[in-house]
Parts: C-alpha cells; structure tokens; sequence
C-alpha cells in the first residue's frame, strides 16, 4: 500500500490519462489515445505524459520488444482519498463538516442526494 504522504499531486493532462488506464487496467498508449474524448492528444503527447507518470510513480510498465504495455502501480481508491485529503486540508480546515456544507450550499445537493446521504450515516452509525 502507498502512504499518502509518497503521492503527487497530478496535473489535469497526467489525471486525465491516468483515469483512461485506471479503467482499462493495462493499456498501450495507442489504446489509452483510442479511449480518450476529440480532439485527441498526439501520440507523443499521451507517451511523454505516462513516462511521467512512471517517474513519479503512479504507472509501471511491462516490455514487448520495443513496445511497452502500461499500469496503474497506484490505485483510483489510493489517489481518490489522498486528493479528497488534500482538498479537505486545504479548504475546509480538515473540517468534513465544513466541506458537506458547501456542497449543500453551493452546489443545490438534491433530496436523493441528501437522502441517500443520512442512508450512509444511519448505517456508518449502526457499525
């Protein structure tokens, strides 16, 4: 497992391409393009960006003579709750109360939304 503390923070470009090989959970880079919304990156592009990824960690890779097939070394779940931290942290002074708040407020949660809210915490509750 990954500490939190052992993970960067991704650009949008590095996320976006890290979202495509999360759902497909090996891919070529041509694959990971073949997935990705118009206009399409260049291919150089999508392959500079995983060999960044590869640099600070989020991606491994296994060899095909001279192609490579790439993973996510780090999972959706792992980044999800490092990045929900930070977000907590940073603007919400670590305060899930604070942050519940503004997505009631700003954000018009819905009555499902909100039922479906008190749902997960009478059964967090019960636990």
């Amino acid at each position: 497992m990954i500490l939190a503390m052992d993970i960067k923070e991704l650009t949008r470009a590095e996320e976006q391409v890290m979202q495509e090989l999360w759902k497909l959970q090996k891919a070529f880079v041509k694959e990971i393009i073949e997935q990705m919304d118009e206009p399409k990156p260049a291919y150089n592009t999508v392959s500079t960006i995983i060999r960044i990824l590869e640099t600070k960690g989020f991606v491994g890779h296994e060899s095909f003579g001279k192609s490579h097939r790439y993973f996510p070394k780090i999972s959706k779940d792992e980044y999800k709750d490092f990045a929900t931290g930070k977000l907590l942290s940073g603007y919400f002074d670590n305060s899930p109360q604070n942050m519940l708040s503004f997505f009631v407020q700003e954000r018009k949660l819905s009555l499902k939304d909100a039922d479906a809210l008190f749902k997960l915490l009478e059964k967090a509750k019960k636990k």
